[in-house]
């Protein structure tokens, strides 16, 4: 695949929809095509899967039906989206990946990882990020980010409404995987101000992939 892939990871509220846009923006600049997606979600089935996820829907079901669920919505994602838009040459950025689904069902909903992995390898067939940029943000940070950015009539999604110690752990999770795979992942600090995040973004982007200069 000639394109690049980079995944945004992190916990409620660490900005990664707004630095999706600010690399696109900075990408596309350079002359790439860029092609901005989320999970779960960025294809109308898996954005189906999604409303049902974070309504909560599965919750009664644990969390091995929901890491069912997101594997079903990824595979629709994958096929009908990121994978065509790689082998086109396009750079793809997505908010929330695998990583996501390691840390929500897997280490905070105790799947085993071993399952895990077995529906991870199914799911993405081969299509693993180039590149994944960890957002580190105090957990009491991002929730009152996340509480300020949501509707008077929006309902608390399903991860939104755990408690302070579910996203502590969170938090933990995700920077434990930034120390297992050193070679994928990078991590921000998602308590700097929009612009020198993305700034902090582009740095790691420009040193690890390369024929990212700006023309």
């Amino acid at each position: 695949m000639a394109g690049r892939f980079i995944t945004l990871e992190g916990g409620e509220g660490a900005g990664k929809s707004t630095l999706a846009r600010a690399l696109a923006h900075r990408l596309e600049g350079a002359g790439h095509r860029v092609v901005v997606t989320r999970e779960p979600g960025g294809s109308p089935k898996a954005e189906a899967i999604r409303t049902a996820i974070l309504s909560g829907r599965f919750k009664e079901q644990g969390a091995f039906a929901e890491a069912l669920m997101f594997s079903a919505a990824r595979i629709d994602h994958i096929d009908s989206l990121i994978r065509p838009a790689l082998q086109r040459g396009d750079w793809v950025i997505c908010d929330r990946f695998i990583d996501s689904t390691r840390v929500y069902q897997g280490v905070l909903g105790a799947v085993a990882a071993a399952t895990l992995q077995e529906l991870e390898q199914v799911a993405i067939d081969g299509v693993m990020p180039d590149l994944t940029l960890i957002l580190d943000l105090d957990p009491s940070i991002g929730l009152a980010r996340a509480a300020k950015r949501r509707a008077p009539d929006e309902a608390v999604d399903r991860f939104e409404g755990e408690t302070l110690g579910f996203h502590q752990r969170l938090r933990e999770a995700y920077l434990a995987i930034a120390v297992a795979e050193p070679a994928r992942c990078a991590v921000l600090d998602a308590g700097l101000p929009p612009e020198r995040l993305a700034e902090a973004a582009w740095s790691v982007v420009s040193e690890r992939l390369t024929h990212t200069q700006e023309r």
